[in-house]
């Protein structure tokens, strides 16, 4: 999962660009990367690292233009490296940079086609420099006669054409503007904000509302699937469905974890999907223990507090805060290895005593994926004197690999992925487990939107909504994106870069 930003403004870039990466900073914390446009020349500093780390301020007094995109990056495959750091470049037609959020599932095939035939150089495994290439190359293809939004959105469509899977893309064409695309079944997020200035409209896409909040731009609607946004760099924006319209059918897992609450995602609230969440949650632990005695819910910050607020309202037992969370620990569940993440909980939260000690707790969790986080928490409950612990997942077990811009490739990995819930809740220590039923899950996030034809759950169900991901593809997928598959490649990766993170010198690296 990543976070992309694209502004087209009538002043300089380059704090709204790294403002905006900070709001969207819980969507990757391996790298951060801006690119702007003066007057035809590109100027770019990525690296490994928070956004506060990768951007000094004569970093930032380099990003000159009223024109840039930003991406922050949380990897799910290739290695943790800042030759990987986005945007990418290429400078064949006009001159591009493009960063996207998702993951495609016939990268390996797009790659063979890009060097064996469209005679294309890839410097990395990324899936993105192959997007770019495969953007770049049907762009050069189309007519003369200058840029035209028909040429783009000719080249988009081609584009949704040849690459399947997830994505939302942002990219700068030097000199001309700003262009972004989401995939034909809406699956990863990319919204419009617009803001009237004394000189004149200025646009911004984001992957979240709570970005375009933050810089007082206007939401003004979801980029739809398949369609394509080319705004110039006067200001002047234009829209088209590029090719057929799959479905819409975006991530569910948008509104149980990735997003921030305060976002709108396709026309739904995060926030109100995870308190319908959590009053469905709440009937279902009444259906199946209505004489319960459950003394308090406590949130397992800060992703599930909104539904464990409503679990408690609909129980009538006190809600509390029973953890203190480290601000300046990363996300668990985006780390990139199994032993970083285990090693990140205890110094990420510290139990209340006072709130456990006697106590029937029921700890409210949006997810359980691989389960040794839940693990820990149960144990620190019960350390902090917890008479009993239970445990609620306000979405359903997570079952099978996600292959669009998810880290959950390996199904072995996945606590639930071959257990039964007793077998789950023993695993992770609870006295009792409850998940949320998919229907009920269903339900609380489809609210709004009469648009949307359904969701990709498919880490809960197993069913892909791109219809082209089989047994084969997903057993490749366990033995390149496992843990232990990770840990190689980082150790290859240190041995040949003697872990320097500098950012490489190039057309891409003007400003590093």
């Amino acid at each position: 999962m990543c976070g992309i930003v694209g502004i087209v403004s009538n002043q300089p870039v380059n704090q709204a660009l790294y403002d905006a990466l900070t709001v969207l900073q819980h969507r990757g914390q391996d790298a951060a990367g801006i690119a702007t446009d003066l007057d035809g020349t590109l100027y770019t500093r990525k690296g490994n690292g928070l956004v506060r780390d990768v951007f000094q301020q004569h970093h930032m007094l380099q990003l000159l233009g009223h024109t840039g995109i930003g991406h922050v990056r949380y990897p799910t495959a290739g290695w943790s490296s800042s030759s990987e750091a986005q945007p990418f470049y290429v400078n064949s037609p006009y001159g591009i940079c493009l960063a996207h959020n998702g993951n495609l599932t016939n990268a390996d095939e797009l790659k063979r086609v890009l060097v064996n035939e469209d005679r294309r150089h890839l410097n990395t495994g990324s899936d993105t420099e192959a997007l770019l290439n495969v953007f770049a190359d049907e762009l050069q293809r189309q007519d003369g006669g200058g840029l035209k939004p028909e040429a783009i959105f000719a080249a988009i469509g081609q584009v949704h054409r040849r690459c399947r899977g997830g994505y939302a893309v942002v990219a700068l064409i030097i000199g001309h503007g700003i262009v972004a695309f989401r995939d034909p079944h809406g699956i990863r997020p990319v919204c419009i904000g617009r803001r009237d200035t004394p000189n004149g409209v200025e646009h911004m896409v984001a992957s979240e509302s709570v970005a375009l909040d933050a810089l007082g731009f206007e939401r003004v609607r979801d980029i739809l699937p398949g369609e394509g946004v080319f705004i110039r760099n006067d200001g002047e924006l234009f829209s088209q469905q590029c090719g057929e319209r799959h479905s819409y059918t975006p991530c569910i897992f948008e509104q149980v974890y990735f997003s921030r609450p305060d976002s709108i995602i396709d026309g739904i609230s995060v926030y109100k999907a995870r308190l319908r969440m959590g009053q469905s949650l709440a009937d279902q632990v009444l259906r199946r223990r209505p004489h319960h005695d459950i003394d308090v819910v406590i949130p397992i910050p800060d992703s599930s507090r909104t539904s464990a607020l409503e679990v408690a309202h609909r129980l009538r037992v006190k809600y509390r805060e029973g953890f203190v969370k480290n601000r300046y620990i990363g996300r668990t569940f985006i780390m990139p290895g199994q032993e970083q993440r285990k090693k990140s909980v205890r110094s990420k939260l510290n139990a209340i005593e006072l709130e456990f000690a006697g106590k029937a707790v029921l700890l409210v969790d949006d997810s359980i994926v691989r389960g040794t986080t839940s693990k820990q928490i149960i144990e620190m409950a019960r350390e902090a004197g917890a008479r009993k612990v239970y445990f609620a997942s306000a979405s359903p077990p997570v079952r099978y690999p996600n292959v669009y811009g998810i880290d959950m490739p390996a199904a072995s990995e996945l606590v639930a992925s071959n257990r039964t819930e007793e077998e789950v809740s023993k695993f992770i220590g609870a006295d009792w487990l409850i998940y949320q039923e998919l229907d009920d899950l269903v339900a609380a996030v489809n609210h709004g939107n009469a648009e949307i034809d359904g969701f990709d759950a498919s880490c809960f169900s197993g069913d892909y909504v791109t219809g082209d991901v089989s047994a084969t593809y997903l057993a490749r997928l366990e033995r390149e994106r496992s843990d232990l598959a990770k840990a190689q490649r980082e150790a290859r990766r240190q041995a040949l870069e003697g872990d320097d993170d500098s950012v490489s010198a190039g057309p891409q690296a003007g400003a590093a």
